[in-house]
């Protein structure tokens, strides 16, 4: 009788606690990026920040949902994965922002490019995508520009897997491409620091939050008993994050340089 006098409570409080964990599981992937996205607003400087992590993330969301079509998941993980782009899309806006005004004396360049390439212009003029430059790829002076290139790799991909939906061997690769390019997620970063043999810009709490993320996400894959791809990714991004963590240990432990007083020409060549 007492056991049945507390259902009413304990019930309740469970689908609280699911509704939360859900919640969780939808933004929590998104917060790491906070604190970096406040500091490129409030440095206006984006220099430290690689924006290949961005794609990274885009690629691997993109497929996930296709892979999703294929084989049904959770679906807080669908809404994680539609969160997460939206919001590599709005640090891929600042940055790109944040960059083209740092960046007054450097020629504009498109993913479709312009018709005269020797000139800077004020006001994107026409495009032709059969300019696309290969050499500038993901480091274009417009937002729309990225916006372009993922809907084309959306649209390709979406056909392709449109065309292969029945085939369980595409599926399952599909799946095991998203997973792995989400374990590449810190690379594009750990190559930018060691490039540049710093740290600046970076925001250490972001790293912290990749580190502490992906710990939980690899410790509940091990107990869980999830595939052995995700067991194995989950512990290469906890790796590569700490090796992030250790350049800005190493790198802050070395005589600060004297920093020309300039506009930022350099991060036209960032990552």
């Amino acid at each position: 009788m007492e056991a049945e006098g507390l259902d009413w409570l304990l019930v309740p409080l469970h689908q609280l606690v699911s509704w939360g964990a859900a919640g969780a599981m939808v933004f929590g992937g998104v917060v790491p990026y906070i604190p970096q996205y406040r500091d490129i607003r409030r440095t206006q400087n984006a220099e430290g920040f690689s924006t290949y992590v961005c794609l990274v993330l885009l690629v691997a969301n993109i497929l996930r949902i296709l892979f999703w079509f294929g084989r049904h998941f959770e679906s807080p993980l669908l809404w994680q994965s539609i969160v997460m782009i939206l919001t590599m899309l709005l640090m891929l806006k600042l940055c790109t922002e944040v960059r083209v005004t740092n960046e007054l004396n450097v020629k504009r360049r498109f993913f479709a490019a312009a018709d005269n390439k020797d000139e800077e212009v004020k006001v994107p003029p026409r495009r032709l995508y059969l300019d696309f430059d290969p050499h500038h790829f993901w480091h274009w002076s417009s937002f729309g520009d990225y916006v372009q290139c993922v809907l084309a790799f959306t649209g390709v991909a979406g056909y392709v897997t449109y065309l292969s939906i029945d085939s369980a061997l595409f599926v399952e690769t599909l799946g095991f491409l998203a997973v792995l390019t989400e374990a590449m997620l810190g690379v594009p970063q750990l190559y930018r620091n060691y490039r540049h043999q710093s740290t600046e810009g970076m925001s250490i709490k972001m790293v912290l939050m990749w580190t502490s993320g992906d710990t939980f996400k690899t410790a509940y894959f091990l107990l869980n008993g999830a595939p052995l791809q995700f067991s194995v990714c989950g512990l290469l991004q906890v790796l590569v994050d700490l090796a992030i963590l250790g350049q800005a240990y190493a790198f802050a432990r070395r005589p600060q340089k004297p920093a020309p007083h300039v506009a930022h020409p350099a991060s036209a060549k960032a990552l």
